[in-house]
């Protein structure tokens, strides 16, 4: 069937705002791997989706999924051995006191089920996010929503606070000054909130800041941050939907690179490598709390099959030592990236955590003007030439890269050398 006639299909049953990557959608019929193919056969190198962090169509998850679907799957609310086993394994790779599960079906669920917890632990309704972030698309996520067009406005007992990025920092500040000034920021939400009558309830950040655009934050700032929150009866939330999973090298989660545990961690995307898992891990006693008052459960969220399903993801993670070469590869794609800053003056700045990176884009140096315009362009030429990637950030000129954890060294040079092409013809 040609494009234009799926395109004005999918226009009709799904809407013309139904978004879609790329100035000329990709019509994808296969994946495999670090692969995708579309409907002609033609091969790109999936170079942005963090869902299949496995590999597309990994075959030990694929495996376990039918295995299971074809012996039992219902709701959650019997008995299951397997439900049980993943709910341990999982608990058991976080920090205490985080050892008890929730399950849901999207990263938006559990963020909003986190909102709930948090409101009934603490008494309060005020929230804190970053003023670029997107967490979900629930009503009550959306009126908190900063990076993405909404028709809900942000909410009155909501706050939105900047996040420091040494890139972005006047010459000669510190990143101990800098701690201090943009936690000093959090500290005027929460004073602006109480002087309201508003009791802050949680702070909820990505602790890679992956929307934000991976900006390298001082080393104290998310401990400070933790520590206001708290200290004003909230709990800190750490939604781990994109930076989860080893995607880091380091930790398996992205908050264990600051030192700091969460009172409550979301998750989501690549949870169940593309099958629809997610949840929430927080301590024991709060969980239970908050069952005596609200009976809570998710029909599909947690169901055997999921269960099954997430526990062959941790299998791969471990067997083929993901987080290693999370490690290995991404300090390989981040010096080759680096040496591409040196040779295209656009870049501006490369940041990256294992295999998550990304490649600030301006028109100059000096003033760090945003060249939106030019990152669309290398985007789609990427696309035009076999390489998949997006972009985000406030002027939308930060590059996002952010590829399966089975990324090899090949496959780097493949994009590397694909990204110096496009940025050459700019």
């Amino acid at each position: 069937m040609p494009e234009a006639t799926l395109l004005q299909r999918r226009h009709r049953v799904l809407g013309s705002a139904s978004p879609l990557f790329y100035d000329k959608p990709l019509h994808l019929v296969r994946g495999e791997g670090v692969w995708l193919f579309d409907v002609d056969g033609r091969r790109y190198l999936d170079v942005y989706n963090n869902v299949p962090c496995v590999g597309h169509c990994n075959p030990h998850v694929t495996e376990a999924m039918h295995r299971q679907a074809t012996t039992l799957n219902i709701h959650t609310r019997y008995l299951d051995e397997q439900v049980v086993r993943y709910a341990e394994r999982l608990t058991a790779t976080f920090g205490e006191p985080l050892d008890t599960a929730m399950f849901t079906c999207t990263g938006s669920e559990a963020n909003e089920l986190a909102l709930r917890l948090a409101r009934f632990a603490s008494g309060g309704t005020g929230i804190i996010v970053s003023d670029y972030n997107y967490h979900g698309n629930s009503a009550s996520l959306a009126e908190v929503t900063t990076a993405l067009p909404s028709p809900e406005p942000f909410a009155a007992h909501a706050r939105a606070v900047p996040i420091p990025c040494l890139y972005h920092a006047p010459a000669g500040t510190t990143e101990a000054q800098l701690a201090e000034q943009y936690a000093a920021n959090i500290a005027a939400a929460i004073a602006s909130m109480q002087a309201q009558g508003i009791r802050p309830a949680a702070l909820l950040i990505d602790t890679l800041f992956a929307n934000e655009g991976l900006p390298r934050v001082p080393a104290s700032f998310v401990n400070k941050a933790a520590a206001l929150i708290r200290a004003a009866g909230g709990l800190f939330i750490a939604d781990e939907v994109q930076s989860g999973f080893g995607r880091t090298g380091d930790h398996l989660w992205g908050h264990q690179a600051h030192g700091v545990v969460p009172d409550i961690v979301t998750l989501g995307k690549p949870m169940g490598n593309g099958y629809p898992l997610a949840g929430l891990i927080t301590h024991k006693t709060l969980v239970e709390s908050f069952g005596r008052h609200a009976m809570y459960f998710n029909t599909f969220g947690g169901s055997p099959v999921a269960a099954a399903v997430g526990m062959a993801v941790l299998d791969v993670i471990e067997q083929q030592q993901l987080l290693l070469n999370a490690q290995t590869v991404g300090a390989y794609v981040q010096q080759r990236l680096q040496a591409l800053a040196e040779k295209h003056s656009i870049i501006g700045d490369v940041r990256g955590k294992g295999l998550f990176f990304a490649m600030e884009l301006v028109r100059d140096h000096r003033t760090k003007e945003s060249a939106g315009l030019e990152a669309r362009k290398v985007v789609n030429d990427m696309r035009e030439n076999g390489v998949l990637i997006s972009k985000i950030g406030a002027g939308d000129n930060i590059l996002k890269l952010r590829p399966p954890l089975v990324f090899s060294r090949d496959n780097a040079d493949l994009f590397v050398d694909t990204l110096d092409n496009a940025l050459s013809a700019i």
